[in-house]
């Protein structure tokens, strides 16, 4: 399915991200809350679109089962795959975070940070690294090596986190900065925010082309999968870099307002088209099961999952 799309455009058939992060993102963006399995053969097509092969495809549906996210079943010759509860709880986790990220400008904030000071051995190197992705998507960054400081008060879910990766030797406070004449060490320091601004510039101008192609039904149902699929990728790894510093501590010229517009407005534009190529995927192999796909919303009150409707499948007529 490589190649150019009905509409004439390029799709992009590449991706960052292992086929199993991209098959839970397919499966919370248009399954969610779903109890039916689905055929494996359906999923093997859908990751086909991003130009994984069958044994990939397959071997990711075995990884994904070895790691409780999903739950297998046979009916004669055919397999299906349905998701589980810790695979539910995962997305849902995910979908908060994205949907809360940068809603707010921290008006309220009292000037508290939260502190978590903690000791993983050199030896232990995979705990480490692990600790620190989950620290900064909590919206911690190093203040130092081992002490890692937050504007939001998730020391408890830090301390969770610590625990959870059985690191026993760790404390966490709350504290204060006193601003001090000649002081060099603002809290802020521990995020590299030029960089972050630069990176939200590039990612507007990435996407732009995107949105202005949107209402010239210039995006195929094909397309729109994909893109759909990487926006999210794309954006999802925001929360990880950016604390969502309180708006008085941040650049008068902060793009993130921009590029979060942006986001949500071509994510929510591409989900009508993009839904119509998982209803053909799965209604070729269940019929049955095509009209139960979801397209999940970031803008919807409350945010989730809503019936995908029914279109020509052009994002031009979303």
């Amino acid at each position: 399915m490589a190649g150019t799309s009905e509409g004439g455009t390029s799709t992009p058939r590449t991706r960052q991200g292992s086929p199993p992060s991209l098959l839970l993102t397919l499966l919370g963006d248009y399954w969610w809350g779903q109890e039916d399995p689905l055929p494996s053969a359906a999923l093997v097509d859908l990751l086909a679109d991003f130009g994984v092969s069958d044994v990939a495809a397959r071997a990711a549906l075995s990884r994904m089962v070895k790691h409780l996210l999903l739950v297998s079943t046979r009916s004669g010759r055919h397999t299906f795959y349905a998701l589980t509860p810790r695979a539910q709880a995962v997305m849902r986790k995910g979908a908060e975070r994205i949907v809360a990220f940068g809603a707010g400008d921290g008006a309220d904030w009292d000037g508290r940070w939260s502190l978590v000071a903690f000791s993983v051995p050199e030896t232990n190197r995979s705990a480490r690294e692990a600790l620190r992705t989950r620290l900064r998507w909590l919206g911690f960054a190093p203040l130092y090596d081992a002490l890692w400081i937050s504007p939001h008060p998730r020391h408890d879910q830090a301390l969770a986190e610590l625990g959870d990766l059985g690191v026993t030797h760790a404390t966490a406070f709350v504290a204060t900065s006193p601003a001090l004449p000649g002081a060099t060490l603002a809290p802020q320091s521990a995020w590299d925010l030029d960089g972050l601004a630069d990176l939200y510039r590039t990612f507007v101008a990435a996407w732009e082309p995107t949105h202005a192609a949107l209402g010239k039904g210039a995006i195929s149902p094909v397309d729109a999968l994909v893109r759909r699929t990487e926006l999210m990728d794309a954006w999802r790894a925001f929360p990880g870099l950016d604390p969502d510093l309180p708006r008085r501590l941040l650049p008068t010229d902060w793009p993130r307002d921009r590029a979060r517009d942006l986001f949500r407005d071509t994510y929510e534009q591409l989900g009508a088209p993009a839904s119509v190529r998982v209803r053909q995927v799965i209604g070729a192999y269940s019929p049955e099961l095509a009209d139960r796909v979801v397209q999940f919303s970031v803008v919807s009150d409350p945010p989730g999952p809503r019936p995908a409707p029914v279109t020509s499948g052009r994002a031009g007529a979303a």
